[in-house]
């Protein structure tokens, strides 16, 4: 990040998003900028409330609870986005910080978030990830297992799933895991779709994202961190 600030990356991530929906002849208002925090202090974020940003993205429920609740309190009308991976011990703290989950991948995920919802009466909105490369080393629903998991969640633990969430391969185009995910969703008739990050969320919107994850475009390149 420049010593001029966030205000002319946060705006112009803004503006490319809106450019892009105009494009494909969607509302701007239809796609939602999460800005990923992975790693970013907190001075930072204050920084791109005061600009306006409201949706915010964390990767790892740990970094996520020492930093939000604060952060949160004073700011009530914030939404904290889960995008990084959940384990089932974290399930807990999850449901009590994030408003949105975007990683419910696995029946035993589905079930502790199923009994903790219940228990905390906390409902945060929930996606299904689906691993569109069908990469082992990644998280994720395998496409071909996708509406048999949805219905599962659905219908066995009562969970109500909004939409899907992807993360493509780094060495192929994403483009076609876009078109893949949007397709799935729209058979399931699943209306939100979580996909596109600082590299490729013009090419997600015209495949209908309605979700961005963009950190390192508004907040510069961190050591050590993959790109968002």
């Amino acid at each position: 990040m420049s010593d001029a600030g966030l205000a002319s990356p946060l705006h112009a991530v803004m503006r490319d998003i809106a450019d892009a929906a105009r494009r494909a002849g969607r509302d701007p208002q239809a796609v939602k900028l999460i800005a990923v925090t992975k790693t970013v202090p907190e001075h930072a974020i204050e920084e791109a409330i005061g600009l306006g940003q409201r949706r915010f993205g964390e990767n790892r429920v740990q970094e996520a609870k020492a930093k939000w609740p604060a952060l949160k309190e004073r700011h009530p009308d914030l939404e904290l986005h889960l995008i990084g991976p959940l384990q089932s011990n974290k399930v807990r703290d999850a449901v009590q910080l994030f408003d949105v989950i975007h990683t419910v991948d696995r029946p035993k995920i589905a079930a502790a978030l199923a009994e903790e919802t219940k228990r905390a009466g906390k409902h945060p909105r929930l996606l299904v990830q689906v691993n569109t490369g069908e990469e082992p080393q990644k998280a994720g629903v395998l496409p071909s297992e996708t509406d048999a998991f949805v219905a599962r969640c659905r219908d066995e633990y009562g969970l109500a799933i909004e939409g899907l969430m992807c993360i493509p391969p780094l060495d192929e185009e994403p483009a076609m895991h876009f078109a893949l995910l949007a397709k799935i969703a729209g058979r399931l008739g699943l209306n939100e779709l979580s996909m596109g990050m600082s590299g490729d969320f013009e090419k997600a919107i015209a495949f209908g994202a309605t979700y961005v994850r963009v950190g390192t475009a508004i907040f510069g390149a961190r050591a050590g961190v993959q790109q968002n």
